[in-house]
């Protein structure tokens, strides 16, 4: 897929509302037109676009010129295998598309593009490495998937991608069709493999295992309904009998959170009717095949027994895997209790298979089970947990209610309705067991309709088939394929070029096979196949094949797809389907269409006592008010049921955006890498791959409304400002200019230019070149953008570049968002650490000046407690000094100090004989010394008080000199107060004791003395204070 692009654009929008069509070209087209180059232009001049236009298509008969431009083509086979788009093919014929398939076939390339369709080509074989996780990793992460080999995963990835983008519409369907045998089945799985591997999450360890086991409930869901609901065919070993259509749920980010399953048409007659060289569905031979020597007893089936219902047990499949299917019930939430009850109740259903009747002797007798089979019986009675009498009643004897008071009447029945009957019973409960499965499958991996929000559908149906007996099933699956069909002819081939004509493009038609006519003749109205089939369910009487026939031929023979084989014995009739005639054969087809249930028999199975059975059939009170509970004209039949679920199908599907995968069956025997030319060009012409590829080639396959271009390419425009003077040039009202975008999208003529100017932004990226054409150049020119009149036509590569030009816009906008926030962030978290600083700078300050109030305060006291403390001590002092105002004041000196005495008589201070005297003084027997005593001799006295003071510069000699009576044994006691400072009073108590009431000193030990040559040692320098 080239990327380099050229331009051409039309002019701008006149007054008159006529306008040019803007196309965007390519600038080199792949083989095998070659490309051209565009010369360099003088300068100043602008460069001449050069387009390469698309190939004209060929139509109508073949001549010669055609003819050589086909050998011409087909020359070189060896390069055919390169052509994996057959677009690129020209021309384009059926031949030249069979050879380079079966060129690519060769090489094991089972997957071609042919425009908006895949095709895939059954291998019937293993490819290595095609479905690798590494393959799913490489398309899904690349830029482009389309460039990359074609592949079932590039579908998958558009699909993924435009849920993405999340442009109308937004869900999407992927619609597997083909053949039975063609791998719609594979293809199926492998897709739901693909979601289930890149749909997931990886933000959350919680929301990731919660993923992983949805996924694996979802890819476990395909073992269970390939096991109940498919079969080997003639066409097929694992063929659909069933349709399904497959909804995996996402959330708003795209992420797998759930899936749900819609069942359409299982082909419950498979169960008691198997055609020759068929089998039944795959879980019976499974039970039959795998089941332990346990469980054989507890069944009552032993390796060497044989059941009518199970043909071809001998052939070996690889879908016999009994474990798998267990462990994948397992995982779905199905115990083993339940399994077992499960495979009771299909092991029931294979000993009633065998169960026979005979012919009685009368009419009025009833029939009664061979011999032979009455241990079936018993084992199919005891395995159904129902009575075994009560059971075989209802098989014999039929009930008939008449009259209007309701009477009750019991009939025998023949040898082939007691067969009928079984046949009822067998299917109708196997059938109800598979409805059952769905449901719990559903309730397993669905989720709430509040956790989802878009959905990607999987639609594998049954494929065409065209059998040498065909009945009712076949005609209703065939049905299925022509609705299929009409849905791509009607959305793709018919509805596309009707909307290029009218949104403007020069479109000349492709001719295409319409299966309308077929479809009117299955379904329309007043008067089709299926009218006439429910109105013979009506009538209250015996079907008559004949009859219906003949009532077939005169109502419908105007239609030119239906027919009879006049030379069939069998009533027939014959539908001409767009993959091919089938005949119908009407034996039956009116009681299969009826699908009868005796309600005596839905009661035996009520009574069951087997929990299981009773879920499946639980009590229904019926109404009857009206007096009749059947009406006739209340009957719903097959047909109509399955209209009305295929109905409700395609509704779905025309909400979404759908995607085709075309399957192929190479050959009808299912050999490897054989491709047989006539089945494959017989399938090439049925599903139309020719027409798609015509209209492929010359048309867009991305319709996109204006609105939602704008809405979603919006940001690639070049400025805002551009599209206000776009409203100015058309002459819109300033109002418009001031609202901004979403009014200017609701302007046509704005659109336009909103349009021209994304497409102009993303110009210089891309090389292109603009210039104007007319819409009548539009088909030749080969143009990959077209600007419609309500709607935007282009093609996969140019809106793969438009989201990529979109992803990189939105990554330069949240990284400048990032940078913008980032530097705020750092601006708002320097400002606050900037204000931080300054709160605790002024609460730390606020904290001390407290502080230092509170010390002040403190303090305060303090001083204001001790000053009145230290007054009291002071009056305490005073009051126990000596009262000496009646004593005569002297003064003396003592030896060696400074204190001198007042009074001129001495007085003699005299220590004990023991001691050495020292000094002598003599003083008066009431003397003050008017200094601070040093030194203190004390000789034997009656009594001797002295008050000490200290007078003018005196108090300058802080020092007294003691004598040494701690270290002399005078007789003397010195008692200190260590707690108060300075000398409070001194006295000489009787017998020699002279007391000393010190205050604390600073200076314990100083060892000082002014007279150094005494030998007087030890002594304190205390500081006195005044007395």
């Amino acid at each position: 897929m080239e990327t380099s692009c050229g331009v051409k654009q039309s002019s701008i929008p006149n007054g008159t509302g006529n306008r040019k069509m803007f196309c965007w070209g390519p600038s080199k087209r792949p083989p095998p037109v070659p490309p051209r180059r565009v010369a360099s232009a003088p300068a100043g001049q602008m460069k001449k676009p050069v387009l390469y236009r698309r190939q004209k298509l060929s139509h109508g008969t073949m001549n010669d010129s055609f003819e050589d431009e086909v050998d011409n083509f087909l020359v070189d086979e060896n390069q055919l295998h390169l052509y994996d788009d057959l677009t690129k093919v020209n021309p384009v014929t059926t031949t030249t598309v069979l050879k380079c398939l079966r060129a690519r076939y060769a090489l094991d390339f089972v997957y071609t593009h042919a425009g908006c369709t895949l095709v895939a080509l059954n291998p019937f074989k293993h490819v290595p490495d095609l479905y690798s996780s590494d393959v799913m990793k490489t398309y899904h992460t690349a830029a482009q998937p389309q460039e990359l080999k074609p592949h079932i995963f590039i579908v998958a990835e558009q699909a993924y991608r435009n849920v993405q983008s999340q442009v109308e519409p937004v869900n999407q369907s992927i619609i597997v069709s083909g053949e039975s045998g063609a791998g719609k089945t594979w293809t199926s799985r492998c897709l739901m493999k693909y979601y289930a591997t890149v749909a997931v999450s990886s933000t959350s360890q919680k929301f990731h295992e919660t993923v992983e086991k949805i996924e694996r409930r979802v890819l476990d869901s395909n073992p269970v309904m390939e096991a109940f609901g498919n079969a080997c065919t003639l066409r097929n070993s694992n063929s659909s009998r069933f349709g399904k259509y497959i909804q995996l749920q996402l959330n708003r980010s795209q992420q797998l959170v759930g899936a749900s399953v819609q069942t359409y048409l299982l082909e419950k007659t498979r169960v008691a009717y198997q055609a020759p060289s068929e089998r039944n569905f795959h879980i019976f031979y499974q039970i039959m095949k795998c089941a332990s020597e346990e469980e054989r007893l507890v069944w009552d089936m032993p390796k060497d027994s044989h059941f009518f219902w199970l043909p071809n047990a001998d052939v070996s499949l690889e879908e016999d895997s009994f474990d798998l299917t267990k462990d994948a019930m397992l995982h779905l939430g199905i115990n083993h209790d339940v399994q077992n009850q499960i495979f009771r109740i299909l092991a029931g259903l294979l000993h009633l298979g065998n169960v026979q009747f005979v012919d009685p002797v009368n009419e009025c007798h009833p029939c009664k089970p061979c011999q032979e089979n009455k241990d079936f019986l018993r084992s199919a009675s005891c395995l159904l947990m129902v009575s075994q009498e009560e059971l075989v009643e209802q098989l014999q004897f039929r009930t008939i209610t008449a009259g209007r008071q309701q009477h009750v009447f019991m009939k025998p029945c023949s040898k082939a309705e007691c067969g009928t009957r079984k046949d009822c019973l067998a299917k109708v409960i196997y059938a109800r067991l598979f409805d059952w499965l769905m449901q719990l499958i559903n309730r397993s991996i669905c989720t709430a309709p509040s956790n989802w929000t878009n959905f990607i559908g999987l639609l594998d149906v049954y494929g065409f088939e065209s059998f040498p007996v065909n009945n009712l099933e076949q005609l209703c699956i065939n049905y299925a394929n022509e609705k299929l069909q009409q849905h791509f002819v009607a959305h793709y081939l018919r509805a596309q070029q009707e909307e290029y004509v009218d949104e403007g493009l020069a479109w000349s038609f492709v001719s295409y096979q319409d299966n309308r006519s077929c479809l009117d003749l299955i379904e329309g109205g007043p008067i089709s196949i299926f009218s006439l089939l429910n109105e013979e369910c009506r009538l209250n009487r015996a079907s008559d094949a004949t009859q219906l026939q003949i009532r077939i031929e005169n109502a419908l023979s105007v239609n030119p797809c239906i027919g009879m084989d006049k030379f069939n014995k069998i009533p027939n009739f014959i539908v001409s389907h767009y993959a091919g005639q089938v005949s119908y054969h009407l034996v039956n087809m009116v009681e299969k269409n009826k699908d009868p249930v005796p309600p005596e028999l839905i009661g035996v199975l009520q009574k069951s006592q087997d929990s299981l059975i009773q879920q499946l059939f639980p009590f229904v009170q019926e109404d009857l008010s009206n007096g009749r509970a059947h009406n006739r004209n209340t009957v719903v039949t097959v047909v109509s049921k399955f209209k009305v679920s295929l109905e409700n199908l395609m509704q779905i599907l025309n909400g979404t955006s759908p995607h085709y995968i075309r399957c192929i069956k190479p050959n009808m025997d299912c050999k490897p890498m054989t491709l047989r030319k006539d089945e494959v060009l017989r399938q090439l012409e049925a599903c139309g791959i020719v027409e798609t590829i015509h209209i492929s080639a010359a048309g867009f396959p991305i319709r996109i409304s204006y609105d939602n271009f704008i809405e979603r390419y919006g940001i690639i425009g070049i400025s805002r400002q551009s599209y206000f003077g776009t409203l100015t040039m058309c002459g819109g009202p300033s109002a418009k200019r001031r609202k901004g975008l979403d009014n200017l999208s609701s302007d046509l003529e704005a659109q336009c230019f909103i349009t021209n100017d994304i497409l102009e932004a993303i110009s210089p990226w891309t090389n292109l070149i603009s210039s104007y054409y007319d819409p009548a150049e539009t088909q030749s020119s080969g143009c990959l953008v077209h600007c419609g009149k309500t709607k935007i036509f282009t093609t996969h590569s140019v809106l793969e570049f438009l989201e990529s030009v979109r992803r990189r816009r939105f990554t330069r906008a949240a990284y400048a968002i990032q940078y913008c926030w980032k530097r705020y962030k750092s601006q708002k978290l320097k400002k606050q650490s900037n204000a931080a600083v300054i709160i605790q700078a002024a609460f730390r300050s606020w904290v001390t000046r407290k502080h230092i109030l509170r010390m002040h305060v403190a303090a305060a006291v303090l001083q204001k407690a001790w000053k009145k403390w230290r007054a009291k001590m002071d009056t305490l002092a005073a009051a126990e000094l000596d009262d000496t105002e009646g004593d005569s004041e002297c003064q003396t000196s003592i030896l060696h100090s400074p204190i001198q005495s007042n009074t001129s008589s001495p007085m003699t201070f005299c220590s004990p004989p023991s001691c050495k005297s020292l000094l002598r003084l003599q003083v008066p027997e009431y003397t003050r010394l008017k200094s601070w005593p040093i030194g203190l001799i004390f000789s034997f006295t009656p009594n001797i008080k002295l008050s000490l003071e200290v007078n003018g510069f005196l108090k300058v000699l802080s020092l007294l000199a003691c004598f040494d009576a701690l270290g002399q044994n005078l007789g003397y006691r010195v008692h200190t107060n260590q707690l108060n400072t300075g000398i409070v009073s001194i006295r000489a108590l009787p017998q020699g004791l002279v007391k000393f009431r010190c205050k604390r000193s600073p200076l314990l030990y100083a060892s000082t003395f002014p007279l150094q040559q005494t030998e007087i040692t030890g002594f304190n320098q205390i500081l006195l204070e005044k007395i």
